[in-house]
């Protein structure tokens, strides 16, 4: 997701991956179209804390090859929740439009969407439209987070406890607490993807104050360190800025890959759960 195929300087087409991909990469697993279940064993489900975001926040990102502003992508929580499993939900919207005049190179109209349970922050839902130049991938997945079977449009697979999608892993991360750990140290996420469960380590590297057009914060600096033969092994190295506050707001996403670099930068964000106090004035 927020993948796009970029031309080389000679015209030759090869695949990067951007923002979406990278924000919540290794936090891939794709869940959801669900069934409604009964109330049974709802004790049985977590409850996390979150002070990261809530209904009605709004995030808006330019994706930029080189010099040029490729896209715009747009992650968003609906102002209200929604009952999904007889759970109230986040329901969480992430789009990626590359501008009119990009179109003409490459267009990409891409949209993913989860239902992410308010209390335990894990997917009951999920769908995903892929529209990439001539490529196109429609899929939808319910996973069952009592039972651990993911029933997708690829067949029913086991999974793991509280597994991920791509988007809800991405908002279960802002709510970690990745702001007290020191440079070099790591965490690990489960994801369900396609047929299978991938793990993804991702690294703390330390803290850093950059400038975006939405302004100038104080940053937690992360590296999702990508593992030969698991999703994105070949997309180069990617580096994620994240708000140093309770936020955790993605800022930036740079990956490096042999046709340059593809950077990802916040332009505005609104309807935040509370201050960004990592802001600098």
């Amino acid at each position: 997701m927020f993948s796009f195929v970029k031309p080389g300087i000679t015209g030759k087409l090869r695949k990067a991956t951007t923002l979406a991909a990278i924000l919540l990469v290794g936090m891939v697993g794709l869940t959801a179209s669900t069934n409604e279940r009964t109330g049974a064993n709802e004790a049985a489900l977590r409850t996390i804390s979150n002070d990261a975001f809530s209904y009605g926040e709004k995030l808006t990102f330019a994706v930029k090859y080189k010099f040029i502003t490729a896209g715009y992508a747009v992650m968003s929580v609906a102002p209200k929740p929604t009952t999904v499993s007889n759970r109230p939900c986040f329901d969480i919207k992430f789009t990626m439009r590359t501008t009119n005049s990009f179109d003409k190179i490459f267009k990409v109209r891409d949209t993913y969407r989860t239902w992410i349970d308010v209390d335990g922050l894990f997917p009951w839902k999920f769908q995903q439209q892929v529209r990439e130049g001539d490529y196109k991938k429609d899929f939808s997945a319910n996973i069952d987070q009592k039972e651990h079977l993911a029933r997708t449009t690829k067949g029913s697979f086991k999974v793991s406890e509280y597994v991920q999608d791509v988007l809800s892993a991405f908002y279960y991360t802002r709510a970690y607490d990745i702001g007290s750990m020191k440079a070099g140290q790591s965490f690990s996420l489960k994801n369900f993807y396609d047929n299978k469960t991938h793990d993804l380590k991702v690294r703390v590297l330390g803290k850093e104050t950059i400038s975006v057009k939405a302004g100038k914060f104080r940053c937690i600096k992360v590296e999702p360190m990508v593992k030969e033969g698991g999703l994105f092994k070949s997309e180069g190295k990617i580096t994620i800025w994240l708000t140093d506050d309770a936020r955790k707001i993605p800022v930036k996403v740079s990956t490096k890959v042999a046709i340059g670099s593809i950077d990802s930068e916040l332009v505005k964000y609104e309807g935040t759960k509370g201050t960004v106090d990592a802001k600098v004035n």
